[in-house]
């Protein structure tokens, strides 16, 4: 659910529903609703939502589980060094 998505992506960067509300440029209230599943973010702020958390609107509506890492810009040894800590990520679980 959206709903869930919202709030664990918001608590995994450690940041307040009031923080979050700044930045999307809404209230704190919104960002309850949204929380709460009261309310659905307009399409124009499910952009800005994949924009801050750098995620895709098909992860935030849970129609694909996978998330991106976005390396535009990164050099190449900047890229297999994210790819590095990843796989060593994924080799701790």
């Amino acid at each position: 659910m959206i709903a869930d998505k919202i709030r664990e992506l918001r608590e995994a960067r450690g940041i307040t529903q009031a923080s979050l509300a700044r930045s999307l440029g809404q209230t704190r209230n919104s960002v309850n609703s949204y929380e709460q599943g009261l309310s659905v973010p307009s399409v124009s702020t499910l952009v800005e939502l994949c924009k801050f958390f750098n995620v895709s609107a098909d992860y935030l509506l849970e129609l694909d589980d996978s998330t991106n890492i976005r390396v535009t810009g990164l050099e190449p040894d900047e890229i297999a060094l994210v790819y590095n800590i990843v796989e060593k990520i994924r080799g701790n679980k």
